[in-house]
């Protein structure tokens, strides 16, 4: 007879709000620099239709903004029994389990915003590439903790294989 296992149920942990602040003036100031960028045609030839292109993408940058503090809270995370599972997307939702066993680095990375605001964004590297996961926006202590834990996690679980 097989053994049925019982799913391990753990809360979604979510990053700081403080992270809306980061993600809104990185949107804007790209934003900014996309629509100055694609107004250089219409100026440079004095071809009002040619603004047709960067109003089409502030249109597109304010819609972005807009949705920030939605995108915001849509990130979150989960530590469970074997592995971490990491969420992110409105629309589009990505999830992705990386197991503690696998995880070869975990790095905190501080940007000159995220450092003004108090923030921190941890990284995890495994074998595949493609694994590779951010969770940013995190408080910088909690970072720092989360670190360590999982690489504990991460050294007793290699130590079974």
């Amino acid at each position: 007879m097989t053994e049925k296992l019982e799913p391990v149920v753990t809360e979604w942990r979510r990053v700081s709000p403080k992270y809306v602040v980061v993600d809104l003036v990185g949107t804007l100031v790209f934003g900014v620099v996309a629509v100055a960028a694609t107004s250089l045609p219409a100026v440079f030839s004095h071809n009002g239709y040619l603004f047709a292109i960067p109003a089409a993408l502030a249109v597109v940058f304010l819609v972005a903004l807009i949705l920030v503090p939605r995108r915001v809270r849509s990130i979150g995370y989960q530590l469970r029994q074997d592995d971490l599972l990491f969420r992110r997307g409105l629309m589009f939702q990505r999830f992705v389990s990386v197991p503690y066993g696998r995880m070869q680095l975990v790095d905190i990375n501080r940007g000159p915003l995220d450092r003004a605001v108090g923030l921190s964004e941890l990284r995890f590297v495994t074998a595949a590439a493609a694994t590779g996961v951010a969770i940013p926006g995190l408080v910088a202590a909690d970072a720092e903790e989360l670190r360590d834990q999982l690489v504990a996690l991460a050294e007793s679980r290699r130590a079974g294989l």
